[in-house]
């Protein structure tokens, strides 16, 4: 997975270029950011994304400019995760906690429904796993609305960072709070639609979504 592209430059003690360290990082992160050329202007563009083995899928509309734009183009997608403010004695020392994968590749729009249907269900269920065993499945109409976009993890890198703030040693005296403030995403209380048909509860997988989190 390590290219000229991926090479790390900046701080590249926090990087990986292990292909677990860079799943673990897309399969936890919900949201995505594809960065492409559109008309000789950068465009980067947030979306949802699934990994199904090596190949990573995203989806949108298929009157989506930017995704026909991407169809054959090389294309950058970046995830992030922050797990924590660095709080340090200096200004200058603030940082965050984090873990960040990038991928190149060449990206190619998915054709066969088959492939088509499998993708949007690897999507679904990474939201919400259990999801798709209860949702009515696509209708030939709603597939052909739907642009899927595959994209191969050969080609990735990612960047973590953890622990307390780097504060220069002169500073350590200062009376100054400095630590790490934790962050992560919990899922709230359900809110049923007020137009759900008569005798539908939440199902258990939703429940499990705030239970664990």
């Amino acid at each position: 997975m390590k290219t000229p592209r991926t090479k790390l430059r900046r701080m590249p003690a926090r990087g990986s270029h292990e292909r677990p360290v860079v799943e673990a990082i897309l399969d936890q992160a919900l949201v995505c950011h594809v960065g492409l050329v559109d008309d000789g202007l950068p465009v980067v563009v947030p979306t949802l994304h699934a990994r199904a083995g090596s190949e990573l899928y995203l989806h949108g509309s298929a009157a989506s400019r930017a995704l026909r734009q991407s169809d054959g183009a090389e294309i950058c997608l970046t995830a992030t995760l922050v797990d924590g403010l660095v709080l340090a004695r200096a200004a200058l020392h603030h940082s965050a906690n984090y873990r960040s994968a990038m991928v190149f590749g060449r990206a190619e729009l998915v054709a066969d429904a088959g492939e088509k249907t499998s993708a949007l269900e690897a999507l679904v269920e990474k939201v919400v796993p259990g999801r798709w065993a209860d949702a009515r499945r696509p209708t030939e109409k709603e597939l052909r609305a739907t642009a899927v976009l595959r994209l191969p993890l050969e080609e990735a890198s990612a960047k973590v960072r953890s622990g307390p703030p780097l504060d220069d040693e002169e500073d350590m005296g200062l009376p100054v709070w400095a630590g790490v403030v934790g962050l992560r995403t919990v899922a709230a209380e359900p809110e049923p639609d007020e137009l759900l048909a008569p005798g539908v509860s939440v199902p258990a997988y939703v429940e499990d979504l705030v239970r664990t989190a």
